[in-house]
């Protein structure tokens, strides 16, 4: 077992924290260390210490202890907390971006963008805080007023995954304390330093002591029951794979408690014959290799028409046989490690499996001989719509590809999935992408757009996909019950 004695480790010029955070002091676990590791040359970057049960549970007693005081503050406090707190990360960007490539493996710039994208959400929800809605009419028989608010819904539960482990967070804390929620968060174990960052960034803010915790089990799953099946629990907010998100579901159903999931996505990204190829071909590099490819909106299934499908499929092998890969904290990487050996063996294998199934393979498709989690660019062409790998959510920079010859076949091949996240379109004709894009069973569509992330946009799926949004004004309703009061009419 490892041991340490100092409550904070330093990475660069930050000081991290590797302690739970509870009801406002920093905690020593009581199940031992873990290590965090970085995906690029398996150093150790920090041992952080594990939460018990008991401790999880302690955590949700403290939330629920801060929770009447914080749903009592006014809307402009809490959007003034919020705002600093989006102050505070953009002023340690360079930091975070430093924490998060090296315990997560992807390269420095898609670490700054995410630290960009992850403060815009403290941003965004300042200013939604203060524009609740409500309404007031006469009933139809005018006996009444009709009187509806919405009213914060109590302690929240929030699961984050390991792929975006800054943005995942605030894009659920920043809604539920807008809200007036106060909450727990279990970030994954493998990523969990940057998490421990933002709740100092939210202490120096002026975050009440308890309404922000932080806790670290592992492993999660029976933390996460029992935290669930504390009725002081009101709320889970859960980012993740689509087989958690149904243990969590069945988990939290004793409990009642109201439910919000992005889940997994498997990404079609259709180039229709007109589409103009410079801009597809850069959407499509946004879209696959964002973050390496380890993003639940990639372009996993790519269907390109058949007049254009050989140029297409020419300039991306070009495009993406020149990206550099390297540990993320180099400057000229492009392409990172990934988060861990299991994850890196899990996409040698899908590709493996495409390859003896019939699939042509164009670029890339081995294990590097060198230190770290790599796995290189890969391109696989003339791939069977129905196989493993498109059936997959890849999370890698693996990109396979299968012709089509009429747009019906493409949205056939596009809707045959449980998943129903984000659908990809490139076409000139505005009309013709519309009706395709309207077609397409998912909850995002990106027409002529590699990127449909943003904190002002609803984010989420339809189907397996989750349930419920994130960003937008929408989000930060689903921290929030609706409350309807009768009144005499006078």
């Amino acid at each position: 077992m490892p041991t340490r004695t100092a409550g904070a480790k330093r990475l660069g010029a930050a000081l991290v924290p590797v302690d739970a955070y509870v009801d406002g002091t920093w905690v020593r676990g009581q199940d031992g260390l873990r290590e965090v590791v970085n995906p690029a040359d398996g150093s150790v970057l920090a041992e952080v210490s594990l939460s018990s049960i008991e401790q999880c549970l302690a955590a949700v007693a403290a939330a629920s202890r801060a929770q009447e005081a914080w749903a009592a503050t006014s809307p402009r406090q809490r959007a003034q907390i919020l705002l600093r707190a989006f102050e505070l990360m953009t002023r340690d960007e360079a930091e975070l971006a430093r924490i998060i490539t090296l315990e997560n493996g992807k390269v420095t710039g898609d670490a700054r963008a995410e630290v960009a994208y992850a403060a815009e959400f403290f941003r965004w929800f300042a200013e939604e805080s203060v524009r609740v809605p409500g309404d007031l009419r006469r009933s139809p028989a005018g006996h009444n007023w009709i009187m509806v608010s919405h009213e914060p819904v109590g302690v929240a539960l929030l699961v984050t995954p390991w792929n975006f482990p800054a943005a995942m967070a605030t894009r659920k804390i920043a809604p539920a304390l807008a809200a007036g929620c106060s909450v727990v968060l279990k970030p994954a174990i493998q990523t969990p330093l940057a998490a421990l960052f933002i709740a100092r960034l939210l202490e120096e803010a002026g975050v009440p002591a308890g309404v922000v915790n932080v806790v670290l089990p592992d492993p999660p799953g029976p933390a996460v029951n029992a935290m669930l099946a504390d009725t002081q629990v009101r709320a889970l907010s859960f980012t993740g794979s689509t087989q958690v998100g149904q243990v969590l579901l069945r988990q939290s159903a004793g409990n009642i408690a109201k439910n919000s999931m992005e889940l997994g996505g498997n990404a079609p990204f259709i180039v229709l014959d007109d589409a103009d190829l410079d801009d597809a071909v850069e959407g499509f590099l946004l879209a696959k290799l964002r973050n390496g490819g380890a993003a639940c909106t990639a372009a996993n299934r790519i269907f390109v028409q058949r007049p254009i499908h050989e140029e297409f499929l020419a300039r991306i092998t070009q495009r993406m046989a020149g990206l550099r890969m390297g540990p993320g904290i180099d400057p000229v990487s492009e392409i990172g490690a990934m988060v861990s050996q299991t994850e890196r063996d899990r996409v040698a294998t899908l590709v493996r499996r495409a390859v003896r199934d019939g699939a042509r393979l164009v670029l890339g498709g081995s294990v590097p001989e060198r230190s770290g989690f790599f796995f290189p660019p890969t391109v696989l062409d003339d791939v069977s719509p129905t196989s493993e790998i498109m059936q997959t959510e890849i999370f890698g920079p693996v990109a396979p590809i299968a012709a089509f010859d009429q747009a019906d076949e493409a949205i056939a091949w596009a809707n045959a999935t449980d998943a129903g996240l984000v659908s990809y379109v490139y076409t000139r004709d505005l009309e013709r992408g519309l009706s395709v894009s309207r077609r397409l069973a998912c909850g995002m569509v990106g027409l002529n757009r590699g990127l449909v992330s943003d904190p002002a946009a609803p984010f989420g799926g339809s189907k397996h996909s989750g349930l419920g949004r994130e960003g937008s004004h929408d989000g930060m309703l689903e921290f929030m019950e609706t409350k309807y009061v009768a009144t005499p009419y006078v």
